[in-house]
């Protein structure tokens, strides 16, 4: 989608180097090789229009198997000190090289391959200071499930959060990248440890050890300054920090390992793992794999092999081919795995799961960042923890939450009682990475001769047709599409899994527009009640419908809206279906960014008890647009049914620029209007 938006800029090269990256699409079946074969099949339309806008506007291409964006950045492109954007929330698993990774919607990243001035509003700076060192059972991945834990989903909102101490030096380079990855979680502008010699050791290893020279020289301004302020400050000490595990249908919900099966016990979760997975953006280093592959080796020396099913999910071409080389990949399938393809897979939703059908209760766990309702496997009934893959590999064995590696005994083919080590293993390989196949096409000099493209008749592309205009009025009698009863996260506003070939296909898409949120009328997904016949139907049925009629509409949220993945689908969708307005408790902040790029409206209570003033029968009108000023508050009426109305303020984050977006219709069109 980023892609089309660039092509609808009219610009006829990228301003900064760029690349490409189709880690979505390889749905998880049966294996790697056969997975990334059909995946190359069905989506070679998808796959060929990547590869040829790539080289016509000078933006290099990863190919399908490369490996998920994140890791190949932290493998190539990161570096102490760097500003880099990424359209996807992760990408602040750069911090993990001390880089400024921060992840945005497609039309963001639009602004900043033309070369125009990207902008944030100044976050806060949370600090995390580190004492002590990890040990044992205990891993990086821990650190950010219990900061998850302390903060919540949105502690981290509109924030840096930087680690620094002593234990900091007891953290490879890749577990540092963990931990900034899942800031994503917080709700976290963006995660950065400070420059040190474990980075250095990584930089080295992956080729580029004049920057990690040129480091060296400023590393002074690379690290906190002397008694600098934090926001707010939070201090763990390492020595005392406990294996924990995070779920189930949220990241915050933390436990440690040793309690989550009498917990599980008392609130009815499934006890009973049924898949264990490891891998993802999040844990597929060579640490993590080695980790993981220990924990394994000592089942197999007892007999022993997963009682869960098991998948292994390198995160590049890089880290495949040096596992398969050094031999954990065949330890992993040993005691029961199935490595699958570089690719997001199930973290994602791409997976073809047979084991349950859709409604059965189950549980799940994996080494992945997000355990939202349905993400996985798109069955809302299972119950999925996200931990570290050590702990995942000795959960899968074991085959129950109640199980704790730390204390806990298996029974080996013999009959006897043993008890896990705790894994160690190599943070780096000895020798260099194998870096496996080459799977990047660089972007030609010239491409004056390239051609791109999109059949009228496809279903999987389609190019973008500019928004309408602001037409000067206030928004009259909005009717409500929905309100939303609780979480809603960009998952819930545009649905992953089997939805994502559509997601270069604007109008095909949006036939999953909210289709995961709750509607508080009658509790129920998918189902909103059309104002014009009384009658309940689909979300995307019912906007289509008020589009038809001419009808604007407004979606009503609670805290926290559009928490998640930086999907920005989740903002054309309703744009594109004829909504105006998102009004909500609060955003997290790129879907907030997001919904202004599309030109909508995206409002918050300045009472966030008004929501419940709202009923889903009102109609809605937003005044004080002709006067729209950074800082003015806009009034909302409300006009109830039976004649009444109540008038209340809806406050919001836009700047002179951004109210220049919503006024020309979105920020694409502005694009257009500066170059005229």
């Amino acid at each position: 989608m980023a892609m089309l938006q660039f092509i609808s800029s009219g610009l006829p090269r990228v301003a900064v180097p760029s690349t490409i990256h189709c880690d979505h699409l390889i749905e998880a079946q049966v294996g790697g090789e056969k997975d990334l074969r059909r995946a190359k099949d069905i989506n070679q339309e998808v796959y060929n229009f990547l590869a040829t806008a790539g080289a016509k506007y000078g933006v290099g291409f990863w190919k399908p198997g490369s490996g998920i964006i994140h890791q190949i950045i932290l493998e190539n492109y990161a570096y102490p000190g760097v500003l880099l954007i990424g359209t996807d929330s992760h990408t602040p698993n750069g911090g993990g090289l001390g880089g400024i990774c921060i992840g945005v919607g497609g039309a963001d990243a639009v602004d900043v391959m033309a070369g125009i001035p990207w902008e944030l509003k100044c976050p806060k700076v949370i600090g995390v200071k580190l004492t002590g060192s990890l040990s044992g059972w205990t891993s990086p991945k821990d650190v950010i499930l219990k900061v998850a834990g302390i903060l919540t989903v949105k502690g981290g909102t509109g924030a840096i959060v930087e680690y620094h101490g002593p234990g900091v030096d007891s953290i490879s380079c890749t577990g540092m990248a963990t931990i900034c990855n899942m800031g994503a979680e917080i709700g976290a502008t963006t995660s950065v440890f400070p420059y040190n010699h474990r980075m250095k050791k990584y930089l080295s290893k992956t080729g580029r050890a004049d920057i990690a020279n040129l480091a060296d020289e400023f590393k002074d301004h690379l690290v906190p300054d002397p008694g600098c302020h934090y926001d707010q400050l939070i201090e763990i000490n390492l020595n005392e920090l406990k294996p924990h595990i995070n779920g189930p249908f949220t990241p915050d919900l933390a436990h440690p390992v040793a309690e989550v099966g009498m917990v599980a016990e008392k609130e009815g979760w499934p006890l009973d793992i049924r898949v264990g997975l490891i891998g993802s953006c999040t844990n597929s280093s060579y640490e993590d794999m080695g980790r993981s592959a220990a924990v394994a080796k000592q089942a197999l020396a007892h007999g022993l092999k997963c009682k869960s099913q098991f998948t292994i999910t390198p995160g590049s071409e890089q880290i495949r081919a040096t596992i398969e080389r050094d031999g954990y990949a065949q330890i992993l399938r040993d005691v029961g795995g199935i490595v699958l393809a570089n690719a997001c897979g199930p973290c994602i939703g791409q997976w073809d799961r047979k084991d349950i059908k859709k409604g059965e209760k189950n549980t799940i766990v994996t080494s992945y960042n997000r355990n939202f309702t349905g993400r996985n496997d798109a069955n809302p009934e299972t119950h999925a923890f996200v931990t570290s893959p050590e702990i995942v590999t000795a959960l899968a064995i074991a085959g129950t939450l109640k199980f704790n590696p730390e204390t806990d005994f298996l029974t080996s083919k013999d009959g006897k009682k043993f008890k896990l080590e705790a894994p160690d293993a190599d943070e780096l390989p000895k020798a260099e990475f194998d870096p496996g196949q080459d799977t990047y096409q660089h972007p030609p000099k010239d491409s004056s001769g390239q051609r791109v493209d999109v059949s009228p008749t496809s279903q999987r592309l389609q190019l973008l047709e500019p928004f309408d205009k602001w037409d000067g009025k206030d928004l009259e009698d909005l009717q409500i599409l929905i309100k939303v009863k609780g979480k809603c996260t960009t998952d819930h506003i545009s649905a992953a899994g089997p939805w994502l070939k559509f997601r270069g296909h604007l109008d095909n898409i949006s036939n999953n527009l909210l289709i995961g949120a709750i509607n508080i009328e009658n509790g129920k997904a998918n189902s909103v009640r059309n104002a014009v016949t009384q009658e309940f139907g689909p979300v995307p049925d019912t906007a289509r419908y008020y589009k038809k009629q001419g009808i604007k509409w407004v979606v009503i949220g609670d805290e926290n809206y559009g928490e998640g993945s930086s999907r920005e689908h989740a903002a054309l969708e309703p744009r594109h279906l004829g909504g105006r307005v998102i009004i909500t408790k609060s955003f997290a902040r790129i879907h907030e960014t997001n919904l202004k790029k599309q030109g909508l409206l995206p409002l918050t209570f300045a009472d966030p008890a008004d929501y419940n003033k709202i009923h889903p029968v009102d109609k809605l009108t937003i005044q004080g647009l002709k006067d729209f000023a950074p800082g003015k508050p806009l009034k909302c009426i409300i006009k109830h049914p039976n004649g009444t109305q109540e008038t209340i303020l809806l406050n919001h984050t836009f700047n002179e620029t951004q109210i220049e977006w919503f006024r020309a219709g979105s920020a694409l069109n502005r694009m257009k209007e500066l170059q005229q």
